[in-house]
């Protein structure tokens, strides 16, 4: 599972009135309103009142909304009028690493790290980018450097930080160390699905299936929608013998990635339950015949 870039809103240079359309578009973006968001920037930009900040925030409605080319050009327009708006190059490497230029993306995140050496965000995002190359050594320098930020982290980022370096140590086989990261970022944010599911995967490579069946349940908790959850957890209890609750769990998966027009994972899952059913089958003939 991959993670989410981390972004924010520019703010104005200067105070202005209750009924301009940039702090309007402050209030959209904090509401998640992110159509009217786009008005209102686009209005701001037209008034010319605090054009470089207006055309940043737009960029990042830009992103909310997946439109990441209008996003790098709103970016780019911002750094032409204020070449040190770091948040414009955050939001532009997000909006080339969307567009799979990671060369782009991470001289945006070096840009940021030049105009300021602690700003956890560009470190973070930078590690992304390298864990989506598989350099993982790599992520887990710029995690760490996130981590060691002088500034105060919130709560919900770190958790974020600690659960793709437990990410990077999944992928590199550092169980125990993988299970610390993954379990500290469930400590610091509980709704963490991905934590869940990550620490689950690394709870099956160390041989704890049980521990990893409570670990896909949280994750399905916190996303009932959660397609890849219902398939472990289903592999993991016919693991162990419950294979009715096996096929429930499939079945649910099923059901789950045809939603989600994930037709290879629709394709395999049908397989596997066709697999378990004819195993099922088999084993109420011997108990037949044992009678």
């Amino acid at each position: 599972m991959v993670a989410i870039l981390l972004f924010s809103a520019v703010q104005p240079a200067k105070a202005m009135s209750e009924d301009n359309p940039f702090l309007q578009g402050i209030e959209n973006i904090k509401k998640q309103n992110y159509q009217q968001a786009l008005l209102d920037f686009t209005q701001a930009i037209e008034r010319d009142d605090s054009k470089a900040a207006a055309y940043s925030n737009r960029c990042l409605v830009y992103l909310q909304l997946e439109n990441e080319r209008a996003a790098e050009s709103d970016c780019k327009e911002a750094l032409r009028l204020n070449p040190d708006n770091t948040e414009a190059y955050l939001n532009r490497g997000l909006a080339y690493y969307r567009m799979g230029n990671d060369r782009a993306a991470l001289e945006q995140y070096q840009e940021v790290i030049k105009r300021d050496a602690d700003d956890y965000k560009a470190y973070y995002n930078r590690g992304l980018v390298h864990l989506a190359r598989q350099d993982y050594q790599l992520a887990l320098i710029d995690y760490e450097r996130a981590l060691a930020s002088r500034r105060t982290i919130p709560q919900s980022q770190q958790a974020l930080i600690y659960s793709d370096r437990g990410l990077v140590h999944l992928f590199l086989d550092n169980l125990p160390v993988a299970i610390a990261d993954l379990t500290q970022g469930i400590r610091l944010d509980s709704n963490n699905d991905r934590a869940y599911y990550n620490r689950a995967c690394a709870y099956h490579r160390s041989g704890n299936l049980r521990a990893a069946i409570a670990d896909f349940t949280q994750a399905i908790q916190q996303n009932p929608q959660y397609a890849e959850a219902y398939l472990n957890r289903g592999r993991l209890r016919h693991q162990i013998g419950l294979k009715q609750a096996a096929i429930a769990d499939l079945k649910t998966a099923l059901r789950y990635f045809k939603a989600q027009g994930k037709m290879d994972a629709y394709r395999q899952t049908l397989a596997s339950i066709e697999q378990l059913r004819g195993i099922l089958s088999q084993e109420d003939f011997i108990a037949t015949v044992d009678l």
